[in-house]
């Protein structure tokens, strides 16, 4: 898949030009907790309220023309936090499913999770994979949902396979290289976010998608995530069209 930059007026906030938006956009969706606080809310209203941002995300690249959204939704560390909180988490995640899976069936998006599965309570992994067999054959916006997700679990996983497979005698150490590795990693047939969004103000990317942000754009929003709205999408977007991408390589403005 392409970028399309045509669909840039689409987008009234967007500058109109012919410079193309990024094919994948990743998310840290930092903040809720803090959003609640500063208004005497419980925790989880900033959970509800980051939910209805995810939505909103997700609308707009649809509207603008971007191929792959990837959310980071919980984290394998997230599984410490108070269990009243995770099991909100979890009950948000059920009603995420439940209500918006056949609206994002009917708007041709295809759903893709990534993350440990393994020891996944039966009623959320049969949710999960709900969605993906859904709608696996849909061919618009890709919905990439980060659950249970670490990146150096995932990278430990691959690893795993990969040695299994040299256990069995089905492949030499030699034939493992970066491509190989790339599709034995969950994110397989996802290309790598060109640009990573974190909101909240923090500096840093928790262990997501490490591998795969190699030559990844960052932006990092002083919004929390339950403010984060379509006008601050496209700042991202702005930031990112404003970039000198040179992959290791020398800048297309050097003459």
């Amino acid at each position: 898949m392409t970028a399309h930059p045509e669909r840039l007026q689409d987008s009234p906030d967007l500058d109109r030009s012919d410079r193309p938006l990024p094919q994948h956009v990743a998310f840290i969706m930092d903040g809720n907790g803090r959003w609640a606080k500063a208004r005497g809310l419980p925790r989880t209203e900033g959970h509800r309220r980051g939910l209805e941002a995810l939505r909103g995300a997700v609308r707009h690249a649809g509207k603008i023309g971007i191929d792959f959204l990837t959310f980071f939704s919980f984290s394998s560390e997230n599984w410490s936090r108070p269990p009243t909180e995770v099991s909100f988490l979890m009950g948000l995640l059920k009603r995420f499913i439940e209500r918006d899976l056949s609206e994002l069936h009917e708007a041709n998006t295809r759903v893709r999770v990534i993350g440990a599965r393994e020891d996944l309570d039966p009623g959320i992994l049969a949710l999960l994979q709900k969605a993906e067999t859904l709608t696996k054959d849909n061919t618009g916006l890709t919905v990439v949902i980060a659950f249970n997700y670490g990146s150096r679990d995932e990278i430990v996983r691959a690893t795993r396979k990969l040695g299994a497979r040299i256990a069995a005698g089905e492949l030499s150490p030699e034939a493992i290289d970066e491509e190989l590795f790339d599709r034995t990693l969950d994110t397989a047939g996802i290309p790598d976010p060109d640009l990573l969004v974190r909101t909240s103000g923090e500096i840093r990317i928790s262990n997501f998608l490490l591998w795969q942000s190699a030559y990844t754009e960052f932006h990092f929003s002083p919004l929390n995530w339950p403010d984060f709205d379509a006008q601050a999408f496209d700042a991202a977007l702005e930031d990112f069209c404003a970039r000198d991408r040179r992959f290791g390589g020398l800048s297309v403005k050097v003459v």
